[in-house]
């Protein structure tokens, strides 16, 4: 299971990026899939994984949590890190 969040030094970070705690869904491949994220003490629930698509190092996800909000998530890999690269609010009808 996944569950890292960055511990960078402030020169190190990119600005407006947020690191989040992940738990990950871990088959035959290891860790292939967020399934909870962690945000300060709210937990997301992730209903869907959306999308996916690699970068050298990286994997991104875009994920629906439980009531309709959507982040993408980075994953660097060589330091098993996490960081919130994207958000959209659950549209309201």
């Amino acid at each position: 299971m996944c569950r890292r969040a960055a511990l960078l030094s402030n020169t190190e970070r990119k600005p407006d990026v947020k690191m989040v705690q992940v738990e990950c869904y871990a088959g035959y491949k290891g860790d292939e899939r967020p399934v909870r994220v962690k945000m300060g003490e709210e937990r997301l629930e992730v209903v869907e994984v959306e999308d996916r698509w690699y970068s050298p190092g990286e994997t991104y996800f875009r994920v629906r949590v439980a009531g309709g909000d959507r982040y993408v998530l980075r994953h660097v890999e060589a330091q098993d890190v996490w960081s919130l690269e994207g958000y959209r609010k659950a549209e309201v009808e």
